[in-house]
């Protein structure tokens, strides 16, 4: 009997994916493709870093093709079939990667644990970061700029470049508009009513920059003002926004619908029009399924968000902008007024 172990499809330890659609053998399969070499991207990191280094994938399916791409994640199930193998950061998985040869490993974390597996992993050409014995080090000069600006706040005030375009600049390769990749959500049985459109509210913001907080009051005012111009505010958050979610939702008549897994809430999100949020993963989720957006944005640099062209970021005009604090006594998103959000929703979707 023949098995191709060099195909594409080819698992090793469970029929692949024609066997079990086709009930096809090795032997004549007309789904056979080579397998020309491996990729390995790491990227740990939060759900919405992860998400946003997925157009990293559709570069490489198009500049190296017949490659099997694999990703070590913290997150593998918010990763696109275009993955050919998702491994979770468990002793498990890091063994059988070291026992892996991979033409090419990009690593765009700095963490140590990151930067010390990429040194261990065999690979023909290795990009982004590995490690000195000490601390994290770019692996060239592509890797240095991103290096820099993890470094000092000034270098990274300098920066003009999306987060997209660094990271595909670092894996050496031109960005070219490259969208995100995430899979689609199942749709929802939420019998949300429409009106003039549905306006998601992702009010929080994570726990470690409460400095990128909205005030209560003005998610109130932005609610009510929405539906009183036919528009249907959808509250979003996850449990550390519940009670905040409910007392808003109280006040305003905005619908909530309460907090969810990482999968219902990604199909929930899929039914609004807009979304408003701060920087945060619902940003992300909003980008990679294709929504306008109100970016709220204080204490980053505005530059490294892509929004494709379907997005406006708000920010207060202070001088003390961009200070990557994740505590300060001057209450900076005040000066981001309600008013000033809905007249962008509204030319959003005009």
């Amino acid at each position: 009997m023949i098995i191709h172990t060099d195909c594409t499809h080819y698992l090793g330890d469970r029929p692949c994916r024609p066997h079990k659609e086709a009930g096809v053998h090795c032997e004549g399969c007309p789904e056979y493709e080579r397998v020309k070499g491996r990729i390995l991207i790491i990227k740990l990191g939060a759900i919405g870093d992860v998400i946003r280094t997925t157009p990293l994938i559709r570069v490489l399916r198009k500049t190296m093709p017949l490659r099997q791409i694999h990703w070590l994640t913290h997150t593998p199930e918010i990763l696109p079939a275009e993955v050919s193998r998702a491994f979770r950061f468990t002793a498990e998985h890091i063994e059988i990667l070291k026992s892996t040869e991979y033409e090419l490993l990009i690593n765009l974390d700095k963490d140590a644990e990151a930067c010390c597996l990429a040194e261990k992993i065999r690979a023909g050409k290795k990009k982004g970061f590995g490690w000195t014995g000490s601390a994290c080090r770019p692996l060239d000069r592509a890797a240095r700029r991103k290096w820099l600006t993890g470094l000092f706040d000034d270098e990274n005030r300098k920066n003009t470049k999306s987060y997209p375009r660094e990271i595909f600049e670092m894996s050496g390769f031109e960005f070219n508009g490259e969208e995100y990749l995430l899979p689609r959500p199942d749709p929802g049985k939420w019998r949300i009513p429409k009106g003039r459109g549905v306006i998601g509210l992702n009010t929080g913001c994570g726990g470690r920059w409460s400095t990128r907080l909205w005030p209560e009051t003005f998610w109130v005012k932005l609610a009510r003002d929405l539906k009183k111009n036919g528009y249907t505010p959808l509250l979003l958050g996850g449990l550390q926004e519940d009670a905040k979610n409910k007392k808003i939702a109280q006040l305003s008549k905005a619908r909530y619908l309460g907090h969810f897994d990482l999968k219902t809430f990604i199909s929930l999100m899929n039914e609004c029009d807009l979304v408003v949020t701060s920087v945060t993963m619902g940003l992300h989720i909003a980008i990679g399924l294709g929504k306008k957006v109100v970016l709220f944005n204080n204490i980053f640099n505005s530059r490294e968000f892509e929004l494709y062209g379907r997005g406006k970021i708000l920010e207060p005009g202070l001088g003390c902008q961009n200070c990557f604090r994740s505590q300060c006594e001057t209450p900076c998103m005040n000066r981001i007024k309600p008013d000033r959000v809905f007249e962008s929703i509204r030319s959003l979707l005009s």
